[in-house]
C-alpha cells in the first residue's frame, strides 16, 4: 500500500512537470564563444525548468533585418536578444515586446538598478532586461600624464591646463585629449558636444519621455563653442588635421598607440581593444568625466548594450520569463555565460563572476566608473541613423569653419526635429 502511494505521488509530480513544460525558441547574434556558451547555458536552464529551448543564432550582419521580418510576420522567437537602439524601431509605443513588469514574480528585477530598468522602459512598459550595461568613460594614458608631471584631470579646467604643459615638456604634437572623426563619421566629436550640453543643462539631447529635443539652440551653441575652444587651445587636434591622417578607429591610430593622444572618451567595453596597440611601457587608467564649472550633471552616457526580451506573440511568456531569469540570475548559468556579453548588469551575476575571478580588475574598474557616475536617462533615438546624420553633417561644416555656431545649432535642431517626426 505504501509503495503504491509513493508511485502515485511520483506519477502526479511527473504529470505536473510535463503540464508546465514548454517548447521555446531563443535568438541572438554574436561570435562563436557567445554561441557555444549560450547553448550550454540553455541546456542547464532547460534541465532545471523542464523546458526545451531551441537556439537560433547568427552573426551581427543581417540580424536586425531577420528580426524585423519575424516581427512583421509574427514568427519571432519567444526570447530575443535585442539591440537597445532597436526599441524605437520595433516598439515605438512600448507594445512591440511583452511588458516584463507583468513577470516580476518570475524575473528577480531587484538585481537591476532603477536606472537600468528605466533605460529599457518604453511608455511605462519594460521591454526587456539589460544583459549588460556600457557607458562612455574617460580613459587616460597614465604614463604620458606622469611624464609631463600632470595629475589625472578632474575638471575641464584641468584638461585645458594640461595642454600647454604637455606640449612644452613632450612636444607640440601631444594633446591631452582626442575627439577625432573615425571611420567616416563624427561620432567622437559629436559625443563631446553632447557631453558638454548634457553637463551644463542636466538634460539629455532627446527627452526619452517626449521624444523631442530637450535643448534650446542657445544650449547647443554653448556646447559647440566649447568644442571649438578645445581645438583653439590645443586640447584636441582639429577635425581637418586629424582627418588628413585618415579616419581610422582609435585602436588603429598611431597617435594613440605612441601616446600623443593622451586620453579619450570611449565605451568601457572597448578598454581591452584600445589598450592592445599601446607601445610598451604605456599604461591606461579609467576615470569619471571631468566636471564643468556651473554644470548640473556629470552627464554619463550610459545604456544597455543589449536586452533579453520576450515576444508579445509567445504562447508561454511565463516559461520564457523563467528562462531569462535563469540565464541572467542563476549562478550556474551565469558562470557558463561569463563575460561573453560584457560585464553583466545583474548584481548577483556580477558577484558570481567576480568571486570566480572571471572579471579582470581593469574591466571592473572601468565598469565601476560607468555604474557610479551620474546622468540623465538617454533615449535610444540618439543613435538612430537619421539623427546622427543630421548632427554630424552640420557639426563637420562647423568644424571646418563653414557655418557659425548659431547656424549649426539651428540646423542640427531643425534636422533632428524633422527626423523625429518621421521615426
Amino acid at each position: 500500500m505504501k509503495r503504491a502511494l509513493i508511485m502515485a505521488a511520483l506519477l502526479a509530480a511527473t504529470s505536473l512537470g510535463n503540464a508546465h513544460a514548454s517548447n521555446l525558441r531563443m535568438s541572438w547574434w554574436g561570435s562563436d564563444d557567445r554561441h557555444l556558451a549560450t547553448q550550454e547555458a540553455l541546456k542547464v536552464c532547460g534541465a532545471k525548468l523542464g523546458h526545451t529551448i531551441s537556439p537560433e543564432f547568427t552573426g551581427w550582419q543581417g540580424h536586425q533585418e531577420k528580426i524585423a521580418t519575424q516581427l512583421a510576420g509574427r514568427t519571432d522567437p519567444d526570447i530575443m536578444q535585442v539591440n537597445w537602439p532597436w526599441l524605437p524601431l520595433f516598439s515605438k509605443n512600448g507594445d512591440g515586446f511583452a511588458d516584463l513588469n507583468q513577470y516580476k514574480d518570475i524575473i528577480d528585477l531587484s538585481q537591476w538598478s532603477d536606472a537600468d530598468l528605466k533605460s529599457a522602459t518604453v511608455k511605462g512598459k519594460l521591454n526587456g532586461v539589460p544583459v549588460s550595461t556600457t557607458g562612455r568613460i574617460f580613459i587616460y594614458n597614465k604614463t604620458v600624464y606622469e611624464k609631463a608631471g600632470i595629475a589625472i584631470p578632474k575638471t575641464w579646467n584641468d584638461v585645458f591646463a594640461a595642454a600647454p604643459v604637455l606640449k612644452a615638456k613632450l612636444g607640440n604634437d601631444y594633446y591631452p585629449f582626442e575627439a577625432a572623426p573615425s571611420e567616416g563619421n563624427g561620432l567622437n566629436a559629436r559625443i563631446v558636444v553632447v557631453l558638454r550640453a548634457t553637463q551644463m543643462t542636466g538634460k539629455t539631447f532627446i527627452d526619452p519621455e517626449t521624444n523631442k529635443v530637450a535643448w534650446s539652440e542657445a544650449d547647443l551653441v554653448e556646447a559647440l563653442n566649447f568644442y571649438q575652444s578645445l581645438v583653439d587651445k590645443g586640447v584636441i587636434e582639429s577635425w581637418k588635421n586629424s582627418s588628413a591622417g585618415g579616419n581610422r578607429p582609435l585602436f588603429e591610430n598611431p597617435k594613440w598607440a605612441n601616446g600623443r593622444y593622451a586620453s579619450s572618451y570611449q565605451w568601457d567595453t572597448t578598454y581591452g581593444k584600445i589598450a592592445a596597440p599601446l607601445e610598451k611601457g604605456l599604461e591606461l587608467v579609467s576615470a569619471r568625466s571631468p566636471t564643468s564649472e556651473g554644470g548640473k550633471s556629470e552627464g554619463i552616457y550610459r545604456k544597455p548594450s543589449m536586452l533579453f526580451s520576450i515576444s508579445k506573440n509567445s504562447k508561454d511568456p511565463k516559461a520564457a520569463a523563467q528562462v531569462i531569469n535563469c540565464l541572467l540570475n542563476d549562478p550556474e548559468a551565469v558562470t557558463i555565460l561569463g563575460a561573453t556579453r560584457g560585464i553583466p548588469s545583474s548584481k548577483i551575476a556580477i558577484k558570481t563572476l567576480t568571486d570566480a575571478g572571471k572579471i579582470k580588475p581593469v574591466q571592473a574598474d572601468a565598469y565601476k566608473v560607468v555604474v557610479e557616475s551620474e546622468g540623465p536617462t538617454v533615449s535610444p533615438l540618439i543613435e538612430h541613423p537619421r539623427i546622427t546624420e543630421a548632427f554630424d553633417s552640420n557639426l563637420e561644416a562647423f568644424a571646418y569653419g563653414q557655418q557659425s555656431a548659431e547656424d549649426t545649432a539651428a540646423e542640427i535642431i531643425a534636422g533632428v526635429d524633422e527626423a523625429l517626426t518621421g521615426i
